[in-house]
């Protein structure tokens, strides 16, 4: 009987760069991102009509003090701002296709970042309002309403109800970055902990998470 031959072959592994991993570029789909950003503003349309429908936001008039919003105008914006994003955030994940929760959560903050010039745009032609009273300090002034505002900068109320509106805008959009980023996290569909991507190859490896 002949014995079999057996051919035992070299492998040799190459590294490059003193032994670290080279850095590999995350994955983007535009596509997805610009349907999740629309999917994002609609449904804060939708909020905000809502809100208007029932009476919690007043449309077309400024926001004055924090003490003349309701609980319901509070938790309509609050909620709205941050839901609308995390839908935006879920479907661009969902749409691009990613089971790994950090590209997942870069395209939620990636809807969020080309949302917020379209609600500057959007609240500049005076549909501001439509999405709810804290969205309405993204609207900028004419030249003639900027005239105006300068002579009347004397005035504290004035400079209160700008800051006041500055202030509810800039929690808006934070609201919603923060929507954005939660979103795209659970469009991956990975468990929602701070210390799983530490055991994500072990799992991986044994068939699960």
């Amino acid at each position: 009987m002949a014995a079999e031959r057996v051919r035992v072959e070299e492998v040799t592994t190459v590294s490059y760069g003193g032994g670290r991993d080279l850095p590999v570029p995350w994955p983007l789909s535009w596509s997805a991102v610009w349907v999740g950003t629309l999917s994002a503003i609609a449904l804060a349309l939708v909020f905000g009509l809502v809100a208007i429908a029932v009476g919690a936001h007043r449309a077309g008039q400024p926001f004055g003090t924090w003490r003349e919003v309701s609980f319901v105008a509070l938790a309509f914006s609050v909620f709205g701002s941050f839901l609308a994003f995390a839908l935006g955030g879920w479907v661009a994940a969902k749409v691009a296709g990613l089971f790994r929760s950090e590209t997942a959560m870069l395209h939620g903050a990636i809807v969020w970042l080309v949302a917020v010039p379209i609600l500057v745009v959007l609240a500049s032609m005076g549909a501001g309002s439509y999405f709810g009273g804290w969205y309405g300090g993204l609207a900028g002034l004419p030249p003639a309403a900027a005239a105006q505002a300068m002579a009347a900068a004397q005035d504290p109320a004035v400079a209160m109800a700008a800051r006041n509106a500055a202030l509810a805008a800039l929690t808006a959009l934070l609201l919603g970055l923060m929507g954005g980023v939660v979103g795209g996290w659970m469009g991956s569909g990975e468990p929602m902990t701070f210390t799983h991507y530490r055991t994500r190859r072990d799992r991986a490896a044994a068939g699960g998470w």
